[in-house]
């Protein structure tokens, strides 16, 4: 979950189901402060929380598969 300290929007669940991006480009649109990154589901991140990263998560088509948020 994001910290209270993250400035902006902090979760896209409207996002789920669509290409990963356009789920990029509307993220950063509607919260500057963050970089948007498409991963795979499945694959491996840092379990670290940062107010600048949202880990968009897409399936084998490019399409998002759980709500984008901060962290």
């Amino acid at each position: 979950m994001a910290s209270e300290r993250c400035q902006g929007k902090k979760s896209w669940p409207e996002l789920v189901g669509v290409s990963g991006e356009i789920a990029t480009a509307t993220i950063e649109r509607e919260n500057p402060t963050v970089h948007a990154i498409i991963k795979r589901q499945g694959t491996g991140v840092t379990d670290d929380l940062k107010c600048n990263r949202v880990w968009v998560w897409v399936d084998a088509h490019g399409v998002v598969t759980t709500v984008p948020m901060i962290g």
